[in-house]
């Protein structure tokens, strides 16, 4: 329609060319140049309608119509080491760790020991392995310790989550023993836990158990065999059942922990014994100067309760542990130990507790950042009493002191010093049963 506007300019300009016109030429000049600027803008409005009337194709793109869905990405996270989440709930995590201790014990020089005292180093810990999570809610862990050329399963079991408190654990783990046990040795406040801890034979154990994880409160019940080790041993076939439970509620400015755990054991071996025993505050000799010795029994019973406070940077701990031999048709002998122990923080750290047990200590100032890291000083009263009736392993008293520094996150140093009474020993000093010794220690640790 525009064009046929322009067409009709056009004839009409010509038409007034025409020698019939009787206008004056130089007038009708001007009317012509005039005309023929309004045809060349119209032109121009025309060839512009024209553009913007073409339809524009829209470029497809062939791979975005036949390319499946993109995966979510995986991502690399850092917690000590690399922690990979990829889709659909999977991720993976290597974890680690080395404990390197060197010790001296110092005793009597009429201890009938030979060279087993003195000066002595180890590979206390060396575990590597690795944990992460699987679609379904469900977890693992799979760790072996690597310490003095030998290997060693430790933790290796399935996690389920049941619900938003609910875990289930089925595999080799520690039974719910008390605070201490169950607190990893990379966050322990000594090199060594309490006596009673490795006298009573509180180890990781094939079973399965569950536990509740409130605002406050912890219950934990399991059923267990043996330790992995000991189960290739046919005539095995021992059992037992545990529990715990755990009130935190907090008081003032911290935490106020109250445990207590109960547990049974039917030996149900071919070979019925109990054998109780501890070091003297030290792993690097083994050396134990109070010792039931083995004697008859079918099975254990043992009850343990918890008591600390965590505010800030200080914490005090109070804990026991009864543990009863049982032995058809004879007295059943009942043995105890237990420490209280108090700490702090002295660069003002908050001491770390978490899910019912002790937890790490993150320095608020570094090495790596220019700081001086986390100190931490704790003493301690520790009591083991191996004696009751007709069995008599004597009885080990430890007053200890110990001193930490962690640098970063995932390093530490620690050393302590312990002194020992040691009261009907094991082992006599010469003709007496009762004597003193001194023990130091020092450790290096990192863990991933």
């Amino acid at each position: 329609m525009v064009r046929s506007l322009v067409n009709a300019l056009i004839v009409g300009a010509a038409c007034l060319t025409s020698p019939a016109t009787a206008q004056d030429a130089t007038g009708l000049r001007a009317q012509i140049d005039a005309m023929q600027a309004e045809i060349s803008r119209l032109s121009a409005q025309v060839a512009q309608l024209e553009a913007q009337q073409k339809p524009v194709a829209t470029p497809v793109s062939i791979a975005a119509v036949t390319s499946p869905p993109v995966a979510p990405p995986v991502t690399v996270a850092w917690k000590g080491g690399p922690e990979i989440t990829g889709p659909g709930g999977f991720s993976f995590k290597p974890r680690g760790r080395m404990q390197l201790d060197a010790a001296t014990v110092i005793a009597p020089g009429s201890l009938a020991v030979g060279n087993s005292l003195g000066l002595a180093t180890e590979f206390r810990r060396f575990y590597l392995g690795a944990e992460g999570t699987l679609p379904g809610g469900f977890g693992y862990r799979a760790e072996v310790d690597l310490a003095n050329s030998t290997v060693d399963l430790t933790d290796v079991y399935l996690t389920y989550k049941a619900g938003p408190k609910v875990t289930l654990t089925l595999g080799q783990h520690k039974p719910f023993w008390g605070l201490e046990e169950l607190t990893s040795d990379l966050f322990t406040s000594m090199r060594e836990r309490a006596a009673f801890n490795s006298a009573f034979g509180f180890e990781r154990r094939l079973g399965i158990s569950g536990a509740y994880a409130g605002k406050s409160v912890l219950v934990q019940l399991g059923a267990f065999t043996d330790n992995a080790a000991d189960l290739n041993a046919d005539s095995n076939n021992s059992y037992s059942v545990d529990g715990r439970v755990v009130l935190s509620p907090k008081l003032g400015i911290g935490t106020l922990h109250i445990g207590g755990s109960a547990h049974f054991r039917e030996f149900n071996d071919a070979a019925t014994t109990a054998r109780y025993r501890a070091r003297p505050f030290t792993h690097t000799t083994d050396v134990r100067l109070v010792d039931t010795k083995a004697f008859g029994a079918t099975g254990e019973r043992s009850f343990g309760g918890e008591l600390a406070y965590i505010g800030g940077p200080f914490h005090a701990t109070l804990e026991g542990h009864r543990l009863t031999a049982l032995r058809p048709g004879l007295a059943d002998p009942t043995f105890w130990g237990g420490y209280a122990e108090v700490g702090m923080v002295l660069t003002g750290e908050t001491t770390a507790y978490k899910g019912g047990v002790y937890d790490r200590i993150k320095p608020s100032h570094p090495l790596d950042k220019g700081g001086l890291g986390a100190i931490q000083a704790n003493a301690r009263y520790d009591m083991l009493d191996l004696g009751d009736g007709a069995i008599n392993g004597g009885r080990q008293d430890v007053a200890a002191l110990s001193l930490i520094w962690m640098p970063t996150d995932y390093v530490r140093f620690l050393a302590d010093y312990g002194h020992l009474w040691i009261s009907r020993g094991a082992i006599p000093a010469g003709a007496s049963r009762d004597y003193q010794v001194d023990t130091f220690g020092v450790r290096g640790q990192f863990d991933f």
